[in-house]
């Protein structure tokens, strides 16, 4: 075992606190992933990544920034990785999706604010994250106006810079967002002192897409009857994504997928051929917040997909080719960001479009659309997902929590309810 004090101590965390956050962790993941029967070898690296979390990934940071490069910590996927790295820079998501936090953020913001930006705020005030510790400064983004209004106080504590993001993607909003692009652009040279050039961006933003590329790969091969890798563990992945370094992560997906496709022909699943298919749409499943997934594959579901930014939101655009010049490169990755379909944008029929599509290529029996408490946008939209969904004849199970257990009884009752109405 590494010994890690020295290195948190010096990032300023608060010791106590985060020696409790660290003994609770292992225990719940050893409980809901380790567990598992039937799972890929594969999954040790992640299993890795996780014990490790604030650990060796942190140090491969901090020796990045002794070497002189910058940390960037980000909370949001429309905020382009490429760019941050084509500047020399490292960038880590730092969105959270644990209670542990939240009690710290209380005292600060209004208790009926979603988990979070309550958890996100809580590891920052709290001095609990190392990333967060660890980032030279931060990038918000106006996709929400809880959100918004928290990096306001945010800021109070962390350099943060925000770009705005368009409610509409009209041509104006195009612009609007290639701007912002081209302002984050100038912040990050001004940070790192280095210059972005077309060369630089180019070659970042081919790590960026071989990363969603081997997402995509995953995500298809999870069409599969019977399913090839559990919902929980494929969700994983996916959270991984946001911290890890982004080669060695595409390579060990890749290495994943290799492992599922050779359980295609022997048809070797983690679930039977008969357990009711989910697809989970909605609000974002930060790490590490496993309750909807374990509730659900508890219950004899298996969770095929989800329509979220830690999901399909994230990976399914790849970059369009452009001129290859500077300014042909940040068009293609405004355009690439803006096709991120966000509840965020009025209007947003492109979402339900999506939700219908993936519920009929991955053969799904029902949908569970997953709203955290006090998310007003995507709990607005639900309203336009549950119709359409009826009209398609597609099951749909409406579900609001929050990080807490208090209602686990509660919503495994549910859920258990809509299986049996919708199994096969």
């Amino acid at each position: 075992m590494v010994d890690y004090r020295s290195m948190w101590s010096d990032l300023d965390l608060d010791l106590e606190k985060h020696d409790i956050l660290l003994q609770v962790l292992p225990n719940m993941y050893e409980s809901i992933f380790l567990s598992q029967e039937n799972r890929p070898v594969a999954m040790d690296y992640f299993d890795f990544a996780v014990a490790e979390i604030h650990g060796q990934r942190v140090r491969e940071l901090m020796d990045h920034k002794a070497g002189g490069g910058k940390v960037v910590g980000l909370y949001c996927v429309f905020v382009p990785e490429d760019l941050i790295m084509a500047a020399g820079a490292i960038p880590v998501g730092l969105c959270a999706g644990t209670q542990f936090s939240i009690p710290d953020a209380e005292q600060v913001l209004p208790r009926n604010t979603c988990a979070l930006i309550k958890s996100s705020f809580g590891f920052k005030v709290g001095r609990t994250c190392p990333y967060v510790q660890a980032s030279d400064f931060l990038i918000g983004e106006t996709t929400c106006d809880g959100k918004k209004k928290m990096y306001e106080l945010l800021a109070e504590h962390h350099p943060t810079h925000v770009m705005e993001v368009p409610q509409k993607k009209t041509p104006l909003g195009r612009r609007l967002f290639l701007e912002e692009l081209q302002a984050l652009k100038t912040k990050l040279e001004t940070e790192t002192g280095a210059a972005i050039t077309a060369e630089t961006l180019a070659q970042a933003t081919a790590v960026i897409d071989a990363k969603r590329s081997a997402l995509r790969r995953l995500h298809n091969i999870r069409k599969a009857c019977p399913t090839l890798i559990s919902g929980l563990d494929a969700l994983l992945v996916t959270q991984v994504s946001f911290y890890d370094d982004p080669v060695r992560f595409t390579e060990k997906v890749n290495a994943l997928c290799e492992e599922l496709e050779g359980r295609v022909a022997p048809a070797k699943g983690v679930a039977p051929a008969n357990a009711p298919r989910i697809l989970v749409s909605g609000s974002p499943m930060a790490l590490p917040n496993w309750k909807l997934h374990q509730i659900l594959e508890g219950s004899g579901a298996v969770v095929v997909g989800e329509e979220s930014c830690t999901g399909t939101r994230y990976f399914n655009n790849l970059t369009p080719e452009s001129d290859g010049t500077l300014a042909g490169q940040l068009e293609a990755i405004a355009a690439r960001q803006l096709e991120t379909h966000c509840a965020c944008f009025t209007p947003n029929d492109e979402r339900i479009e999506d939700i219908i599509t993936l519920a009929r290529d991955w053969a799904v029996d029902g949908v569970v659309h997953y709203n955290l408490q006090f998310c007003h946008t995507f709990a607005n939209e639900a309203v336009k997902v549950e119709k359409a969904l009826a009209v398609e004849d597609i099951p749909l199970l409406r579900i609001e929590t929050d990080y807490g257990d208090e209602d686990t009884g509660q919503l495994r009752t549910r859920v258990e309810a809509f299986l049996e109405m919708i199994q096969r």
